[in-house]
C-alpha cells in the first residue's frame, strides 16, 4: 500500500506490513478492533468514527501525522507478524527525504521495530510504541494511549 503523508508530516509511524482486512480495504488500520484510529481520535479529541477513510486521512495529514509499513511485501498467511517471511523492504529513507518537516519516528509494535537499525540512521528520535494491533492484548487501551501520546506531544501532534 502506499504510503499516507505530506510535507508537512512531523511524525511517521512505520507498522510492519498490513493485515488482511487493511490489504482487502486498501485502508491502513482497517480491523475493526485495531486501536490505531481510536487511540487517535481520543488524543485528538475528533469523533475519527464519524469520518470515512478519507477523511481520517485527511485528519492524520492535518494533525502531521504519516504512516507506512516497513514491508512492501512478504509471504504471511492470516494477518500475524511471526508469520511473516520473505519480506521485501519498504524505501523508508526516500520517503523520510520527502518530508522536510519530519521530526521523529515511531513503529506501530515489535516486527516494525526490528528494523530500527535503519530508521536510526536518519538522525532523528525513533520510538517503539506498543502495536496497535488486536493481537497485542498485553497492554490495555489506556496504556497504549498514553505511550502514544507521549510520544505525539512530544513532535507537536497534539495541541
Amino acid at each position: 500500500m502506499p504510503p499516507i503523508w505530506s510535507p508537512r508530516a512531523k511524525l511517521l509511524v512505520l507498522g510492519s506490513f498490513p493485515g488482511v482486512a487493511s490489504l482487502q480495504s486498501q485502508r491502513y488500520y482497517a480491523h475493526p478492533r485495531n486501536q490505531f484510529w481510536p487511540i487517535l481520535a481520543s488524543l485528538w479529541d475528533e469523533d475519527l468514527a464519524r469520518l470515512d477513510y478519507v477523511g481520517r486521512v485527511a485528519m492524520a495529514q492535518a494533525h502531521g501525522l504519516a504512516i507506512w509499513d516497513v514491508y512492501e511485501s512478504c509471504l504471511r498467511v492470516g494477518s500475524l507478524d511471526s508469520a511473516i517471511q520473505q519480506a521485501r523492504p519498504n524505501d523508508l529513507l526516500g520517503l523520510a527525504a520527502r518530508m522536510p518537516l519530519l521530526q521523529a519516528i515511531a513503529h506501530n509494535g515489535g516486527e516494525s521495530a526490528r528494523h530500527r537499525a535503519l530508521t536510526q540512521t536518519l538522525g532523528l528520535p525513533v520510538y517503539k510504541l506498543p502495536s496497535t494491533s488486536p493481537a497485542h492484548a498485553a497492554w490495555s487501551l489506556e496504556r497504549k494511549r498514553e505511550a502514544w501520546r507521549e510520544v505525539l506531544q512530544r513532535h507537536g501532534l497534539l495541541e
